[in-house]
């Protein structure tokens, strides 16, 4: 499947039926372009919340549902299905949009309700896919954060982020913003079939020290560690990122929820099948013998000797590489409601 992760279409777990490509319409299909199509997403709110102790945010924003980099390894896939659609093609070729995003920010942050709390952006898909080139939703949101001066997280491998870099630098002179740039491998190969859309990892590095340059807080995210595939890469994508300015490093593991299990099946044995079993089994024994395990605490880390090692191997390299586990803590010091300030203003000169 040209410029795609995912060379299947499967039907999601809430449908009753499901189709089946025939071995014609499956050879068709894999020498098609599926061309991208963008919905409008009607959705009324625009933060969403979680309780959940893997995560170091409460809060976070995704403009966007689905994701043309199509990561074959995206914990996201399976929400698609919620919708009516599939873990597979649709997810990186049905790309609903938030068009009324950055408004309801506004009226979100504008609300007395509101408590400043840090944002994550996002806490699912990329808030810097192709189509925000043009969309620009993530800019016209950071817009209203700069203005309330409301703290935001960003997670990108994009280097279009670089295009708002006047938006984070007025950000980072309140201490509201942090960036961290996932990197999965530095080899342009395993790169290129494994996250077909996104930005080459050398450009993930150009992308951190431009941040780092321009004095905007810049980490490294590298995730997902997969076990027998990319985890030999830990130390040369942390060395990579710390000399191109990074000053923090997290790390998380391969996890395949739901329909994600058979879609990075399939692509192990189309692409590296000399390797299927080797990450399969290392998976299998961080899992407790699942591919999965969707307990609090264990999904992002696992469990066992495997486990063990990994954490440790990821926290040596970290240390030499002079980068520290946690990025900076941002500040709801500074927040305001700018419009609630006019308000009062206007309303003593009407007196």
């Amino acid at each position: 499947m040209r410029a795609r992760g995912a060379s299947q279409n499967p039907s999601g777990r809430f449908e009753p039926l499901h189709y089946v490509d025939s071995a014609e319409e499956a050879f068709d299909n894999a020498s098609r372009d599926f061309a991208t199509t963008l919905l409008c997403d009607e959705s009324r709110s625009i933060i969403s919340t979680n309780d959940s102790p893997d995560l170091n945010f409460s809060a976070s924003l995704n403009a966007y549902r689905g994701c043309e980099h199509g990561c074959i390894y995206c914990y996201a896939r399976p929400g698609h299905e919620y919708l009516g659609l599939s873990a597979g093609r649709d997810f990186e070729t049905k790309i609903l949009v938030k068009e009324r995003a950055p408004e309801l920010l506004r009226r979100k942050l504008g609300a007395r309700a509101w408590k400043p709390q840090v944002i994550a952006m996002s806490g699912v898909t990329d808030p810097y896919q192709p189509a925000e080139r043009r969309l620009r939703i993530t800019r016209r949101c950071l817009e209203v954060l700069a203005e309330f001066r409301n703290p935001v997280g960003i997670l990108t491998k994009s280097w279009l982020i670089t295009r708002d870099l006047d938006l984070l630098q007025e950000l980072a002179r309140w201490g509201c913003v942090s960036v961290m740039l996932s990197i999965t491998s530095l080899d342009p190969a395993l790169q290129q079939r494994m996250e077909p859309r996104a930005a080459h990892p050398a450009m993930r590095l150009r992308a951190i020290e431009a941040l780092a340059r321009a004095e905007v807080p810049v980490g490294v995210m590298v995730a997902p560690v997969i076990p027998g595939l990319t985890d030999h890469e830990t130390p040369d994508i942390l060395r990579a990122a710390a000399d191109a300015g990074a000053s923090h490093a997290g790390r998380v593991l391969l996890r395949l929820p739901h329909g994600l299990t058979t879609l990075f099946e399939t692509w192990l044995e189309e692409h590296y099948p000399e390797r299927r079993a080797k990450v399969l089994n290392q998976l299998r024994s961080l899992r407790g013998g699942k591919l999965y395990d969707s307990r609090w605490r264990h999904r992002h880390r696992g469990n066992g000797p495997l486990a063990d090692h990994l954490q440790d191997f990821f926290a040596l390299w970290r240390r030499r590489s002079g980068m520290r586990a946690q990025g900076p803590r941002l500040s709801t010091r500074h927040f305001r409601r700018p419009r609630a300030q006019l308000e009062l203003f206007d309303g003593a000169v009407a007196r």
